[in-house]
């Protein structure tokens, strides 16, 4: 198993607690990423979105571009996951700049490619927001400009959203940059299958997780195309006893008597999302389903539970944790890299 991280570009993941002891800011944020590189993690994810849907729209949430070109330049060994929304980049002039921070991390960068469900964010910045499969169709002709500036030495298209004239990208990325995406709709599921390397989840139980990846590896032989990667989302609690985990539970969900700053938007992200099971309204305090996969209690329970994962074909796990310097190490010591038993070696 891989084991990545989500950024803490938003100042913390619980919508329910409000100081996480973890603030939106470079200082805190780059401590703890040249750290993750030396405790055992493979990979940081960052987050794209321009107003804070964690702590409220009016927090602080930082830039996912202008973060991973910092990050590339003081980190050795990190694989840099940033998020990109198509409708918010135009290709030729995303093809530029990603090739030059790739370069700047030497050959770090990867992609993922979000197509945006947040229609009030799109409206306050002036953006086009598309209906559903419109957003599938934009993020493929997306990503036919951005992969031939990448890979042509010079590029030409026409498309329905975008063109390119014979455009110029010098210098290249020292190679391609691995492209991840998810969905659950079929327009998301056709497009992943044929234009992306990996296949990325909401948190979920093995069961629930083995079928997806079953089904994508159906698609992708269908389609001719090599295997793919498959990561999942979770939020991680490992305590000494099973109790204190669940103690910790209890206290991040507690919703209080009145919804936290950004519950109105829940319901929007609800309706422009084709979820295949009903969810329920206490996952909201953990973003992206990130209980479900209840990554919760002893280190032994949690390594048996990362088994059942791999069993199932996933390769990356992308960990939330709270407060995160704390918890990551935490995770490291206890998880990714526990002490061997008294008389065995490492």
């Amino acid at each position: 198993m891989r084991y990545g991280y989500w950024a803490p570009v938003f100042g913390g993941w619980l919508r329910n607690v409000a100081d996480e002891r973890m603030e939106a800011s470079w200082e805190y944020l780059s401590r703890l990423v040249r750290r993750s590189e030396e405790i055992g993690y493979d990979l940081t994810l960052i987050a794209e979105l321009n107003m804070n849907d964690v702590k409220g729209h009016d927090a602080p949430a930082m830039d996912a571009w202008s973060t991973a070109a910092a990050l590339a330049a003081v980190t050795r060994s990190l694989e840099l996951m940033v998020a990109v929304r198509p409708n918010f980049h135009q290709p030729a002039l995303f093809a530029k700049q990603s090739s030059n921070i790739d370069r700047i991390s030497g050959g770090r960068l990867a992609l993922n490619v979000v197509s945006s469900w947040w229609a009030d964010e799109a409206k306050q910045y002036g953006l086009v927001f598309d209906q559903h499969d419109d957003r599938y169709a934009r993020t493929s002709e997306w990503l036919q400009v951005v992969e031939g500036l990448w890979a042509e030495p010079r590029f030409s298209f026409k498309g329905q959203y975008y063109t390119a004239d014979n455009a110029i990208n010098e210098p290249k990325p020292v190679r391609k940059p691995f492209i991840y995406a998810g969905g659950e709709s079929e327009a998301a599921k056709a497009m992943i299958t044929n234009q992306c390397d990996a296949y990325v989840m909401h948190g979920d139980s093995a069961a629930v997780i083995r079928a997806k990846i079953t089904d994508m590896r159906e698609r992708r032989e269908r389609a001719g195309k090599p295997p793919m990667t498959y990561g999942m989302a979770a939020y991680a609690i490992v305590r000494d006893s099973e109790g204190e985990a669940q103690a910790e539970v209890a206290r991040i969900t507690d919703m209080k008597d009145t919804p936290p700053p950004g519950f109105d938007n829940f319901d929007q992200w609800l309706s422009g999302t084709q979820l295949e099971r009903e969810l329920k309204i206490q996952e909201y305090s953990v973003t992206n389903r990130g209980l479900r996969p209840a990554l919760v209690g002893t280190p032994e329970q949690l390594r048996e539970k990362i088994a059942e994962y791999e069993d199932a074909g996933l390769d990356l796990l992308l960990l939330q944790m709270s407060p995160q310097a704390e918890e990551m190490e935490r995770f490291s010591v206890q998880v990714i890299r526990p002490a061997p038993l008294p008389g065995q070696g490492r």
